[in-house]
């Protein structure tokens, strides 16, 4: 579980990120949610969007991607969502 302080972080540092996944027409497909665990166990921090032609809402779209991908959602923003999941390596250096 993230403290207020490391989601502060993590919201500081998702704020330059680029979207690497964008959900569209086709929703969450199995592939979507294998490519974002693999992004996750490489980044850690991974900042997702959805577009107008979304069948499912931001919040909907977060939460299933969150429990698919075992990560917790750090920002929901308009149509842009920002999770993060501690990797082996801990590239990030967050403390537990």
């Amino acid at each position: 579980m993230l403290t207020a302080q490391n989601k502060k972080l993590l919201r500081k540092m998702g704020q330059s990120l680029r979207p690497l996944f964008q959900i569209g027409k086709e929703g969450l497909s199995y592939n979507l949610i294998r490519s974002l665990d693999d992004s996750l166990e490489a980044h850690e921090l991974v900042k997702c969007t959805l577009l107008k032609t979304s069948p499912i809402d931001v919040r909907e779209a977060a939460i299933e991607c969150s429990s698919q991908t075992h990560s917790e959602i750090v920002h929901i923003v308009g149509r842009t969502f920002l999770l993060y999941r501690r990797s082996k390596e801990n590239k990030l250096g967050l403390k537990k």
